[in-house]
């Protein structure tokens, strides 16, 4: 199987040319509008290697869901994390989903690690094709060896703290706010990588209401080594949208369950609940999707 670098270098290439993202991220650029020029690129590179029977379910959530945000209310899309073009999937198959898949593509922001811009130029601007608000996550500090820690600390707290007041300024403008749980890529040889991360709590709190959403099928393999040499690979990608739900409502029983539990960390439930919604709306959805295999193979 082709990686990322070889399967698609003349993309690459294309892209590259059209690339003005910042490489340094600041607290002055946090919001980064989406290149139009890159995203044909993006979405031809993603069509050539779904197989028929890609495809989303719960659109009619989608669409009440932006409704929603048109009306003046903040709204989530919370997404399971597999590869980086999960943004790209989600994007692509909503807008070919017709009905109001255009006008949900066009509202999405997503809140993206900067890692996206300052480790990798050609994956900085696959991302440019997307409009985003750039935050520094916290696992990025724990890293750190303790001389750098404290300046890059004092960095973090400005560039977060300008990614929150985006996030404030855009969130009843009719836009979704597209974030993913688990913070990181999943990879099978670490499950920690599919645990919530703790700050998506203050989202659930801050927002209105919120959707699940299942990502199923992989044509970017995550490796143990750099992102451009993950394996790309055709498969069927289904996109599944669970319900819409009040964030205040879903996290208080998320909270109240964790009391009667016992369990202390409450913030932490709230996001471990998320997860098991994606969970559960996942494994629905493979058997779905294995469905659709069997009946191609007849």
């Amino acid at each position: 199987m082709d990686t990322l670098t070889t399967a698609f270098r003349e993309e690459i290439k294309k892209a590259m040319t059209f690339s003005k993202v910042s490489t340094v991220v600041t607290g002055d650029n946090v919001y980064q509008e989406g290149n139009g020029n890159i995203l044909p690129i993006i979405d031809e590179m993603v069509n050539s290697e779904m197989l028929p029977g890609s495809g989303v379910d719960g659109m009619e959530n989608l669409e009440e869901l932006l409704a929603k945000a048109e009306s003046g209310k903040s709204c989530l899309l919370l997404l399971e994390h597999y590869s980086n073009f999960d943004l790209s999937l989600f994007s692509l198959l909503v807008r070919q989903a017709g009905g109001r898949g255009d006008a949900i593509a066009q509202a999405l922001i997503a809140i993206a690690g900067m890692k996206l811009n300052e480790d990798n130029p050609v994956v900085a601007a696959f991302a440019s094709a997307y409009t985003r608000i750039v935050i520094y996550p916290s696992r990025s500090l724990k890293e750190l060896d303790p001389e750098k820690k404290q300046a890059e600390f004092t960095r973090s707290f400005a560039i977060n703290r300008a990614a929150m007041k985006a996030v404030d300024r855009v969130k009843t403008q009719g836009r979704l706010i597209l974030l993913f749980p688990a913070g990181t890529r999943y990879r099978p040889w670490d499950p920690s990588t599919k645990k919530g991360v703790r700050e998506i709590d203050s989202y659930l709190r801050s927002f209105d209401y919120m959707c699940c959403v299942a990502l199923n099928g992989c044509i970017l393999q995550v490796q143990q080594t750099d992102m451009m040499n993950d394996v790309v690979c055709k498969d069927i990608m289904r996109v599944t949208a669970g319900p819409v739900q009040s964030c205040a409502e879903f996290r208080g029983k998320a909270q109240a369950a964790a009391e009667a539990a016992g369990v202390a960390d409450k913030k932490q439930a709230a996001v471990d609940a998320v997860m098991v919604e994606l969970d559960r709306l996942h494994i629905a959805a493979e058997e779905k999707r294995q469905k659709i295999k069997e009946k191609k193979h007849d």
